[in-house]
């Protein structure tokens, strides 16, 4: 009896599922033997896929045991779970049996993954979808995923999706993004914290300038430059160079598309379109377009959001932007809603403006998503307008906030709202670009001619798109410089997430690398 107990045991430890399945045909273990295996598979004919199935599972626990399972950590590229087991199965419900659920199978084949997901110990046990499969099979054989969607009259989109998911169940491991700021980015001690928060983007965005052609005439406009745009071939090269360019960083991809005015673009639906077939978040910043053009927007692809821009209240606003123009911005903000559509209204603060914001603000109420605003940069037509004043823009900020605190819509971009919470004890946040200033960083911005600025609010080529690879643009000296910031804002207790504005610096005749933003109030 002790020995037959023995086998029991040993049989209930390499066999799990099994024994539990046996044990409901075969209560009494006497009669346990290799004579009873016809009359078991003519009750249980699934049961040697079920050991096949426990024997993976067993593998992989074993070689937990022994400490000789693969470490699940981030590779360098996307590759298969080292910790995946397929077992081939002539029967289809077989994970879902033995999760104890009340199902019968049914014969037919399936693939049954046995694997240790990243946040767990315990095997996974699930059948494999053709998606997954496809997925793995991707992945495994490093195939051409162009070549693949091309092929399947599908896009490259359809199939990333197909990846990301494999990734988010566990099947395939991915690597950590490459878009990071370097350890001379943290020097203060107290940074620590905001260190993990702030040192790592997930999405880099191309702010691409699509056409300098404008159907306004702002005062402020940083550039009026009506230089040449791309042509729809070399469009396309750039949409590609920015597909490689995130492959290789591991990170997903945006294109906020802006101008002068996106839609005058003469390719602007083509190359909308093709940007969302390589799988890329959109976004447009422009000016109100009619409800037909919106439909044809939506159609492809609703974008992220939809930004425009007020510069105070109706007759200041109309001043600077034109007549009529702070009406056809609130109609607009009616349509997008109409649409649920994501909208975004900007503002330029300036000393003209500055008394209107929060007035505007509400306003604006219940008609956008989020109101926020930029001081200006004194760079092109801007030069001719007065700046905010700097002495009382502290308690601008904070008279800001306590109106913020009421009311959802009201965002913060300015760096300098992190002053204030650093000095009232709260968590910082992520500032102009969601890491301080991502000047080069987490977005580059795309002119219409191909050159690629750290931002386009100030004059700062680092190359240009036509000429160069974006890696190599963004790995460059020059961008290196412009990501690094001003010297002045080194071992600043809230560096990570600040930095000033460099366009503001710029506008005041500062040397951007050295001399931090003029409005600085840090103690």
């Amino acid at each position: 009896m002790p020995c037959q107990e023995n086998k029991k045991q040993i049989f209930q430890n390499e066999y799990p599922h099994c024994y539990r399945m046996i044990c409901r045909f075969l209560p009494d273990w006497q009669r346990f033997s290799v004579e009873f295996a016809p009359e078991l598979l003519a009750v249980v004919p699934w049961i040697a896929d079920v050991a096949e199935i426990d024997r993976a599972w067993r593998q992989i626990q074993q070689r937990q045991e022994k400490g000789e399972e693969p470490a699940i950590s981030p590779p360098k590229c996307l590759i298969v779970n080292p910790c995946l087991e397929i077992v081939e199965a002539g029967w289809k419900g077989l994970p879902k049996l033995l999760a104890g659920k009340d199902v019968e199978p049914v014969e037919g084949h399936d693939y049954v993954a046995v694997y240790v997901a990243q946040a767990q110990e315990r095997p996974v046990l699930c059948s494999l979808t053709d998606h997954q499969l496809l997925a793995l099979k991707i992945v495994a054989e490093q195939l051409d995923i162009q070549k693949i969607a091309a092929e399947a009259d599908t896009t490259v989109a359809v199939l990333d999706t197909l990846l990301e998911r494999a990734v988010a169940e566990g099947l395939l491991l991915a690597p950590e993004s490459k878009i990071r700021r370097g350890e001379h980015f943290f020097t203060n001690p107290e940074n620590t914290q905001e260190h993990s928060r702030y040192s790592v983007a997930e999405v880099f965005t191309l702010q691409w300038h699509l056409t300098q052609a404008c159907d306004l005439h702002c005062l402020h406009c940083y550039d009026r430059n009506n230089s040449r745009c791309l042509s729809l071939e070399q469009a396309r090269e750039v949409l590609q160079k920015f597909y490689g360019f995130c492959k290789r960083h591991h990170v997903s991809g945006q294109v906020s598309f802006t101008g002068g005015n996106p839609l005058l673009y003469p390719h602007f639906f083509t190359v909308y379109k093709e940007a969302v077939d390589l799988g890329f978040v959109t976004a447009i910043l422009g000016n109100p377009v009619e409800e037909d053009i919106l439909q044809k927007i939506v159609a492809i692809q609703a974008p992220a959001f939809f930004q425009v821009s007020l510069e105070g209240l109706e007759e200041h606003n109309d001043t600077i932007r034109g007549e009529g123009h702070f009406s056809r911005i609130m109609s607009f903000l009616d349509l997008l809603k109409r649409y649920n559509l994501y909208s975004m209204v900007m503002l330029t603060l300036t000393k003209a403006n500055q008394d209107q914001v929060v007035e505007l603000a509400m306003l604006l109420k219940n008609k956008v998503d989020l109101f926020t605003f930029n001081r200006l940069a004194m760079v092109g037509e801007g030069a001719a307008l007065a700046s905010a004043p700097r002495e009382g823009y502290r308690e601008f900020l904070e008279a800001y906030s306590r109106a913020a605190r009421q009311h959802g819509h009201m965002a913060f971009k300015d760096n300098f709202f992190n002053l204030l919470r650093y000095e009232e004890g709260q968590n910082l946040f992520g500032g102009c670009t969601g890491f301080g200033c991502g000047a080069a960083f987490n977005f580059v911005s795309l002119l219409a001619n191909g050159d690629v600025h750290a931002c386009r609010k100030l004059p700062s080529r680092i190359g240009n798109i036509l000429e160069q690879s974006l890696d190599d643009i963004y790995h460059s000296p020059q961008a290196r410089q412009y990501r690094r910031g001003p010297s002045q804002c080194e071992g600043c207790s809230i560096r990570p997430a600040c930095g000033g504005c460099l366009a503001v610096s710029y506008g005041f005749g500062l040397d951007i690398f050295r001399q931090k933003d003029p409005y600085c109030f840090v103690s």
